[in-house]
């Protein structure tokens, strides 16, 4: 009898990995699928004993961070150091049909200010659409190879972006993206974000 995998939102998974920070991790359950993500200071709390001062809201979060601390169905996806965007902005770069953007694009990342330096670039060439698109794409092959590698079931029912891809930007498969491990933290919308 073959048994049943678990499946998991990409959706969801995509928008965890796109908001991941140094303050926050995002967790997928093995069993049910759920995906959620914690601040560091909620799993730090969950190891102690509830405060009484604690408003509700906190408490519940506190709650949910106990449970994923201590049950083994729940896996911790990549962090922001495992995705290696640097890598990801590269394979951009590298993707462009125009030799002069993908000129700008490898000197704007490299030396002191890369990411700064890297977004000031796409809004000046008018390629930030087509970098959005290019790292979800980038994103949700992390998410599927992921999911594969923890033998999740990927669910595709709902649309991971409303990005319309850039005819500038081929498929991320074109470039390598470099595997991740087993750690993970929560994304945020292109919409929540004012970064790259």
């Amino acid at each position: 009898m073959a048994s049943i995998k678990t499946t998991v939102s990409l959706r969801e998974v995509v928008d965890a990995l796109d908001i991941e920070s140094d303050e926050m991790s995002s967790y997928v359950n093995r069993s049910t699928g759920q995906v959620t993500t914690l601040t560091h200071e909620d799993l730090r709390l969950a190891e102690d004993d509830p405060d009484a001062d604690m408003p509700d809201w906190q408490r519940e979060v506190v709650v949910e961070a106990r449970k994923v601390l201590e049950s083994k169905d729940w896996l911790e996806l990549p962090s922001k150091f495992d995705i290696h965007e640097w890598e990801i902005m590269d394979g951009f770069g590298r993707s462009l049909s125009k030799a002069a953007e993908r000129a700008e694009i490898a000197e704007a990342i490299h030396g002191k200010g890369a990411f700064r330096n890297f977004k000031g670039t796409i809004r000046r060439l008018g390629i930030e659409e087509a970098w959005y698109a290019y790292k979800q794409r980038a994103l949700e092959d992390i998410a599927r190879e992921w999911l594969a590698e923890h033998g999740l079931e990927v669910d595709e029912s709902r649309p991971t972006s409303g990005v319309t891809p850039h005819s500038a930007c081929p498929p991320v498969a074109e470039q390598p993206i470099s595997p991740v491990n087993e750690v993970g933290k929560r994304l945020v919308r292109d919409d929540e974000k004012g970064r790259v």
